[in-house]
Order: structure tokens, then sequence, then C-alpha cells
């Protein structure tokens, strides 16, 4: 750079070492994601027809289509928060080209406890930093974690993280509020940044063989 430009005289990496970097980090969070595992988890193929989960769909597929903020499923179990969490992954993944990680949060931590293996061949502060700054973080079944303090700290440094820069986050919890940790909980409810919304509907992995309910017999005569 010329005298006097602001860039004179200092190091910095060139574009295509950044570009490298990247999408080295991008195929990393890929990896960790597992997302092939889910091939069956689509848009497609989710029953948004079944009674309470419209409106889910709805914000989902938009949230997608521009990830933006954060999204929070809470409903119980079987409602389909992990089937449309897996929707987005994939739709930012594939149509936005967004660095996505998609986890299960006790897979997460998991994730970082591996760096501690030396023959690991990931360094702890680049997993870490790649985790909390992945362009799309997608956390699944949120306080089903072994709550030790180390895994509440490495938790909320994320999400604090991710909250201060506004970086598009959807989280799914089935927990009743008071099972999270009032740190996260306060951020993740913050309705300046999070879209929340609730799931009421009945299992689907026991629609199938649950008899259809008819309500109330006749007496007999």
């Amino acid at each position: 750079m010329p005298i006097g430009h602001p860039s004179f005289g200092r190091l910095f990496r060139c574009e295509c070492k950044v570009r490298d970097e990247d999408q080295k980090r991008g195929e990393e969070l890929r990896q960790l994601s597992n997302l092939d595992a889910f091939a069956d988890l689509t848009f497609e193929t989710f029953d948004a027809e079944v009674e309470g989960m419209v409106d889910a769909y709805e914000e989902a597929f938009a949230y997608a289509r521009e990830p933006d903020g954060w999204l929070f499923f809470h409903g119980p179990c079987g409602v389909g928060k992990t089937h449309l969490a897996v929707a987005i992954a994939r739709a930012a993944m594939v149509e936005q080209k967004m660095s996505v990680l998609f986890a299960v949060v006790p897979d997460l931590l998991d994730h970082l406890r591996a760096t501690f293996d030396p023959g690991s061949g990931t360094a702890y502060d680049d997993r870490f930093n790649a985790i909390r700054n992945a362009q799309l973080l997608v956390l699944d079944d949120l306080g089903t974690e072994n709550t030790t303090p180390w895994a509440r700290e490495k938790l909320y440094q994320i999400f604090n993280h991710r909250y201060n820069e506004r970086l598009p986050t959807v989280i799914t919890s089935n927990l009743d509020f008071k099972r999270i940790e009032e740190r996260v909980l306060s951020r993740i409810l913050d309705q300046r940044l999070t879209r929340f919304v609730q799931i009421d509907a009945g299992d689907f992995r026991t629609r199938s063989i649950l008899p259809p309910h008819r309500g109330p017999r006749s007496p007999r005569r």
C-alpha cells in the first residue's frame, strides 16, 4: 500500500487465504452437523396439515428463506421441532450457501470436549470460534445437556456472543423454562431478537399406533 494509506505497514491475510479458511471452517461444520443422516427431514416431507403445526411450518419456511435473528421452537416431544430445525439447516446450507452447524446440544458440547484429545487435529479455540461464529447455528434439544459448571459456561458464552452479534440462531426445547439457565433464557426470550413459536400438537411417533378418539360411548340399553 502507498504511504498514507490506512493499511500501510499493516500485515493482514490476503483474500484468497481468508476464502480458503472460510471454506475449511464451513466443511468442518458440515461434517459436525452430519445432516446426511437426516436426509428425509425436509420441508417437502413435513406434514403441515396436522392440527397445531401450520404456524410452526410457515415460520420455519420463511426463516429458512431469510435467516435473520433467532427462532425458538418450544413444545413437547414428537411434535416435529427437530424436523423443522433440520429442514431450516438444510435449506440455508443448500439454497443460501451459508456455513451452518446443526447439533443436538449435548453433542455440541462433545464436539468441544473432543478437542481436548491431543490427537484430535483441531485446537479448542479454533472449534469454539467456528461454532459461535457459524453463519447459522441450529441447536436442538436445549436443556438435555449434562449441566456441569463447564457446560453451562460454554453454552452461555456461545449464546451471549451470538446475542450480542445478532447472529442467526435456531433453538428447540421441550423443557419447562425453569430448567433452562436464566442467563441463556433471558436472551432467547428477548422479543427484539427472537421469534417464539409454541407448538401444541400430538406426538407424531404415536399417531399411527394409538386408536382414534371416538368420544364417549353411549350407555348400553
